[in-house]
């Protein structure tokens, strides 16, 4: 089942009144669910000894990281603060984990799209695996434990489902294409059975539009194309399937033998867990995707303690 909830604009017409979408919000909401690996059975308390965790992001990756308050950057979208922090370093540290993150301007966090992930882990994850933050490597022979990742929510813009088996360079962001990537990333990560890959399901993206132009309203109409409400709304509902793909267990991970891959659902928390397929938090005026304070704070929460979890499942930890 999908809604689609319209803002209504009236045009007097001949005489007669006539209610049309100008703008507003579209929400769309599917009838379909997926559970996750099952980690209930393992300890959400920090780890026996401290490991080091990388973080690969861009903006609202970042903003989940800061902490919440007056906005203050490292480096570009590295935040030490700001208005949508979901204070998630903090929370991470004080779990024991050796923090570290790279962001825009760096090898390593430049391209952060879908179709980047698979080129990044072949070609550069000795790079991944000794970045202290952006470009800098450490100083010792340490490497990071953990290497976390995400896209950013222009990557639940899916075109359509596409034709198999899907290409994992896409370049087109369909559902196959976007599977066939992620199941050759297990090809990379299988290379790696002592390191934690958590992956982050990417953020929704906010409903709310702009109103569109008569002229162009009308003339969609009259050639059948979709409102751009109805793109928002399908839009949303792929993203959704593919999400649920993602994480469930008989999805991306099945036939996967390891167990150093994880996926943490940040997509399902900020829909509110299935009350829209697109974001519930948005932020400034409800049209901009980056989360707001509430909707990251949430995610924040629960992400420690799945990371701790998903750290002993991997061997990690005791």
């Amino acid at each position: 089942m999908m809604k689609l909830v319209y803002s209504l604009g009236a045009v007097v017409a001949a005489g007669s009144v006539s209610l049309i979408p100008i703008g507003g919000e579209a929400h769309a909401v599917t009838d379909e669910s997926a559970d996750s690996v099952d980690m209930s059975a393992l300890s959400p308390a920090k780890p026996s000894r401290e490991l080091r965790l990388l973080f690969i992001h861009h903006s609202v990756g970042g903003q989940l990281f800061s902490n919440p308050g007056e906005r203050k950057d490292v480096a570009d979208s590295i935040h030490l603060s700001h208005e949508n922090g979901g204070g998630l370093r903090q929370s991470l540290e004080e779990f024991g984990y050796e923090v570290h993150e790279a962001s825009y301007g760096s090898r390593i966090g430049q391209d952060t799209d879908l179709f980047d992930w698979l080129p990044k882990f072949r070609n550069d994850m000795a790079l991944i695996l000794s970045t202290d933050e952006n470009d800098r490597p450490y100083g010792d022979a340490r490497k990071n434990d953990i290497v976390m990742f995400k896209s950013c929510y222009p990557n639940n813009k899916f075109t359509s489902e596409g034709d198999g088996p899907g290409d994992p360079a896409g370049p087109e962001l369909t559902l196959v294409n976007a599977q066939a990537s992620l199941l050759a990333l297990l090809a990379e990560t299988r290379k790696h059975p002592d390191r934690l890959f958590v992956y982050l399901t990417a953020p929704p993206n906010a409903g709310k539009f702009d109103s569109e132009p008569l002229v162009k309203w009308l003339a969609k109409k009259l050639l059948r194309k979709p409102s751009t409400a109805e793109v928002h709304a399908k839009r949303a509902r792929l993203a959704r399937q593919f999400n649920n793909w993602v994480k469930s267990p008989t999805g991306w991970l099945k036939g996967y033998e390891l167990k150093n891959v994880a996926v943490f659902d940040y997509y399902d928390i900020l829909t509110n867990h299935g009350e829209t397929d697109l974001s519930a938090f948005p932020s400034g005026d409800g049209a901009d995707s980056h989360p707001n304070r509430e909707g990251q704070q949430r995610a924040a929460a629960d992400i420690g303690p799945f990371v701790n979890r998903a750290v002993r499942r991997s061997g990690l930890s005791e």
